[in-house]
């Protein structure tokens, strides 16, 4: 239980870090690229509240205590619309991985897997979208 505990955290201090990250580009995208990206990386933000949400109510739920600090890696600061898609393409990736490595660790007949799997799912889907946007 305990290790479900730390990598449910792991997942809820990315999707801290997500949050800030989203929110910072979607703030500092200039030019004719801000008219699509910055409500993206809004939609991103919204989602990582969301699922920051779901995540930590889990924890709660296995009668663990979430985390209140994002993921340490840093959010680099860019005005340039490319490398903020990069950076935005690793986090996903990140995510993505961590959610992977959570899922094996819940029983699959917990309801737990059952949200734990969809926002994995939701992970895949940004990892895709936005390897399409850099390419």
């Amino acid at each position: 239980m305990t290790e479900l505990i730390k990598k449910m955290n792991e997942a809820l201090a990315w999707e801290l870090r997500a949050m800030n990250m989203y929110a910072h580009y979607a703030a500092n995208i200039t030019g004719i690229n801000r008219l699509q990206l910055s409500p993206m990386f809004n939609t991103e933000m919204t989602e990582s509240i969301e699922h920051a949400d779901i995540v930590r109510k889990g924890i709660v739920q296995l009668g663990g205590i979430p985390v209140t600090e994002r993921d340490s890696h840093p959010i680099i600061h860019t005005t340039d619309y490319i490398e903020m898609l990069n950076y935005s393409l690793q986090t996903e990736i990140r995510a993505s991985e961590v959610y992977s490595e959570l899922l094996p660790l819940i029983e699959q007949t917990d309801d737990l897997y059952d949200s734990m799997e969809q926002i994995y799912l939701a992970e895949l889907k940004s990892v895709e979208e936005m390897r399409l946007l850099v390419q």
